[in-house]
C-alpha cells in the first residue's frame, strides 16, 4: 500500500563525527532494516523526538555491549538528534496492520507473530521493492519504541533529494 504523506518535520539520531549525517550511502555498504549491504542508500529518520530518543539509547547500549560504559563519554560523544524537514512524498505503508499485512510482514510488525522483533533480513526484500517501485521511501512502526507515536521513516536518498538538517544538532543526554 502506498502512502501519500505531506511536509513533515523528522529527527536523525546521528553519531556526532559524521561529516553528512544525511548521507545514506553508509547504510547502503553495511544494511540496515530496509536495504541489504551493497543495495541502495537509504537515510533513517524517526517522525517524532520521542522515537529518536530511544533510537539514540539504542545506539548507546550497542556501546555496552562491545564493552564502552556510557558513562565514561565525553558529551561530544554521544549521539546528536538533528531536526529536518522532509518534503512531500509517497511511501510504502508500513504503519497501518493492513500495510504491513500487504508487504507480507505481521500486522504486529515490527514484532512477529511469537513476539520477537522481526529481523532485517525479512525487511530487506520488501525494501527493495519499494526501491524498484521509485517510492521515496517506507514509514514504519519503531523497533526502538514499541507504542503508537513510535513511527519512523526510511528516507531513499535518491539524486536530487538529500536531507539538509532545518536547526542545530542536540546532544542526547541518558
Amino acid at each position: 500500500m502506498r502512502l501519500e504523506q505531506n511536509e513533515s518535520s523528522c529527527w536523525r539520531v546521528a553519531d556526532p563525527d559524521w561529516e553528512d549525517p544525511f548521507d545514506g550511502s553508509y547504510s547502503m555498504r553495511f544494511g540496515q532494516r530496509w536495504n541489504a549491504p551493497g543495495s541502495f542508500p537509504v537515510t533513517y529518520l524517526n517522525a517524532n523526538e520521542g522515537t529518536a530518543r530511544a533510537n539514540a539509547e539504542l545506539m548507546l547500549r550497542k556501546l555496552e555491549d562491545i564493552g564502552v560504559d556510557v558513562d565514561d563519554l565525553e558529551p561530544g560523544q554521544l549521539p546528536v538528534l538533528i531536526p529536518c524537514e522532509v518534503s512531500d512524498r509517497t511511501v510504502l505503508d508500513v504503519l497501518s496492520s493492513a500495510g504491513c499485512r500487504d508487504v507480507g510482514l505481521d500486522s504486529a510488525y515490527p514484532l512477529d507473530a511469537t513476539g520477537a522483533v522481526v529481523p532485517h533480513s525479512s525487511c530487506q526484500p520488501v525494501g527493495q521493492r519499494a526501491w524498484d517501485d521509485g517510492l521515496d521511501g517506507i514509514a514504519c512502526r519503531s523497533a526502538a519504541l514499541l507504542t503508537p507515536a513510535g513511527e519512523e521513516l526510511a528516507w531513499f536518498d535518491r539524486p536530487g533529494r538529500r536531507l539538509v538538517a532545518s536547526g542545530p544538532a542536540q546532544p542526547h543526554v541518558p
